[in-house]
């Protein structure tokens, strides 16, 4: 299957380096709109629409392929393979930045960077680690969703994306939620969630700029901190921000963070 098709690949900008943005559950690409323009002088940008989500082709959909996180980063190094030039430094919202992780562990040595936004390897707390939910709660959350998928989307998006002062980006999240195809974003949900990519990350040796929001109840500061501690070449930056997006809520402050770590890879703007 054409890949274009399969994933609503989208390519601009300019530069010798590449940026693939990857978004987050119950998202698409436009999440990144308040983002990728800062840097489309400087970089190729590719976007793109995770199998089942936004514009995808929801025929490519399989729930034994997707039935991991491995399914979507085998996809993502196709999407490298076939559109990137130069270095690709990955930026992933969410559950995109352990896709990009495990894409990373699949081929090492081709993804040259990541930009973690608001990334968590293990949403449940378990001996010490802090996820920032109990297994109970991730069961009832999952339930909830399960039941009426709707009404979990639109009580749960304002909550997920924070941002107080800014209602129109909840409206667009729950938007993005509610066209969400159902069953796909259920088990999507329940990858995400039940997901424990400790190990995966562990040791990671790629350059990684993780960018977490300072209140954030989907991955809380010490899920950054955990991750700073045990990703060798890792830099940690808190953004004054309520909410899992700070792409959206905060661009500024992310385009600034990401400025100075993409540095050793930006081409000169344009004239």
């Amino acid at each position: 299957m054409d890949l274009q098709h399969r994933n609503n690949v989208t390519v601009l900008g300019d530069g010798q380096a590449t940026l693939i943005f990857s978004h987050g559950f119950g998202c698409d690409q436009t999440m990144w709109n308040y983002l990728y323009p800062h840097f489309t002088s400087r970089f190729r940008i590719v976007m793109y629409d995770l199998v089942g989500a936004g514009q995808s082709n929801l025929a490519a959909y399989s729930r034994e392929k997707y039935g991991s996180l491995t399914g979507y980063a085998q996809d993502l190094n196709e999407i490298i393979e076939r559109y990137a030039v130069g270095p690709v430094i990955l930026v992933g919202h969410s559950v995109s930045a352990m896709i990009g992780a495990l894409a990373d562990r699949l081929t090492p040595g081709r993804i040259a960077g990541h930009v973690m936004v608001g990334p968590s390897p293990c949403y449940i707390d378990s001996g010490d680690y802090v996820g920032g939910f109990k297994l109970e709660d991730i069961h009832s959350l999952l339930d909830t969703l399960d039941s009426n998928y709707l009404g979990w989307s639109s009580t749960m998006a304002p909550v997920i994306m924070g941002a107080p002062g800014q209602p129109h980006l909840s409206d667009e999240l729950t938007n993005s939620f509610c066209r969400t195809e159902p069953d796909i974003a259920k088990q999507f949900a329940r990858v995400t969630f039940m997901s424990d990519n400790r190990q995966d990350v562990a040791g990671l040796r790629t350059p990684t700029l993780i960018l977490q929001s300072t209140e954030d109840l989907i991955a809380p500061v010490a899920v950054g901190e955990y991750l700073h501690a045990i990703m060798p070449d890792s830099t940690f930056c808190l953004v004054p921000n309520v909410g899992h997006c700070p792409h959206m809520s905060a661009p500024s402050a992310c385009s600034e963070a990401m400025d100075r770590f993409l540095l050793p890879w930006a081409s000169k703007h344009a004239d």
